[in-house]
């Protein structure tokens, strides 16, 4: 129902049915008044309070929020190409859940891996031992010819290598997410076989990759326990040349052993690397034409049983890829 037009006009004498005028009362004077005493007052007085941040709690302006808060900043050779030569516990491939963050959401401040990129390398593939003649051909390394990939090697129980990289790529690449990182893998299941070691270590290079980390767990002897980081020589031969990332890749394998062994609670291998956990090694293809900072871990020896039963252990992948990941915010933050 409208009532555009219905409003009374101007009261007219003449008229006897037309509006009363109203009567003025003789409080209106008064109370405009004391109004306009009022309004000035409590606007100011709401100003005032805004300056000193008001006395809320729970709110941006409430107790504990201030200028100094802010977001905490984390702190063996092997057969075949480029293994250094095990790992475990559900066999499954997925992210769990960790008990200790290093990660923290993207964009949060001083955390943030925004515009960083980190190639993962899960090392091996699930069907490589499907295709035996195209992973034995030979590919350039720059020193020599090695094998284009092998199969990796496996428990005594049975689970693979391979298996074992791609879940802890898969935990790793979720937490540098997190981060704000873009993670790339060079293989995710979605390939016959490989890549070769050579085409590996391209990824890496055509990403720009601020830091490249190939996942591998080793098939020494029993007893021999531990995990170690390789560190990539100073080539300069053929294809390759490794000189202007020997330093980088050194503080990267130095901050990765040191968090892989916190996040995991094992020790630096006993039977390579005279107990510093780190293995410099010139043969790797994967590190030989990397032309970014770039090292393997070999997360423990898939053939010593105490070993392999940290490595079949979904709970203990999810620690190896939290130590791997502090590692690498580490460098990052640093580099």
């Amino acid at each position: 129902m409208s009532y555009a037009g219905s409003n009374p006009g101007p009261f007219d004498p003449s008229d006897p049915f037309g509006p009363p005028r109203p009567r003025r009362s003789p409080l209106r004077r008064p109370l405009t008044v004391a109004l306009a005493a009022l309004v000035p007052g409590a606007l100011l007085g709401w100003l005032v309070y805004e300056a000193l941040g008001g006395t809320g709690s729970g709110g941006a302006n409430g107790p504990g929020a201030g200028a100094g808060a802010a977001p905490s900043v984390l702190s063996s050779p092997a057969n075949g190409a480029d293994s250094a030569g095990g790992a475990g516990g559900d066999g499954k491939t997925g992210v769990g859940t960790s008990t200790a963050s290093a990660s923290a959401p993207a964009g949060s401040g001083a955390t943030s891996l925004q515009g960083r990129v980190v190639v993962i390398d899960p090392g091996h593939n699930l069907t490589n031992y499907r295709h035996t003649t195209d992973i034995n051909r030979k590919v350039d390394i720059g020193t020599n010819r090695k094998e284009c990939d092998t199969t990796g090697t496996s428990t005594n129980s049975g689970y693979s290598e391979a298996e074992f990289t791609l879940d802890v790529a898969h935990r790793l690449r979720a937490l540098l997410q997190q981060q704000g990182a873009t993670v790339r893998l060079t293989q995710d299941a979605d390939r016959p076989y490989g890549p070769c070691v050579d085409e590996r270590a391209r990824i890496g290079n055509a990403a720009h990759a601020d830091a490249v980390v190939s996942i591998h767990a080793d098939g020494a002897g029993a007893g021999q326990r531990g995990f170690h980081v390789i560190l990539p020589g100073a080539v300069h031969e053929g294809a390759a040349d490794t000189r202007a990332i020997v330093a980088p890749s050194k503080d990267l394998g130095k901050l990765i052993a040191g968090d892989f062994s916190r996040a995991t609670g094992t020790s630096p291998s006993n039977y390579v690397g005279d107990g510093t956990g780190l293995v410099t090694r010139e043969d790797l293809g994967g590190l030989n034409l990397s032309t970014v900072p770039k090292v393997f871990i070999e997360c423990g020896n898939m053939r010593d049983t105490k070993d392999a039963a940290l490595l079949t252990s979904g709970a203990w992948r999810q620690k190896a890829a939290q130590g791997i990941s502090e590692g690498i915010v580490s460098f990052l933050h640093g580099s």
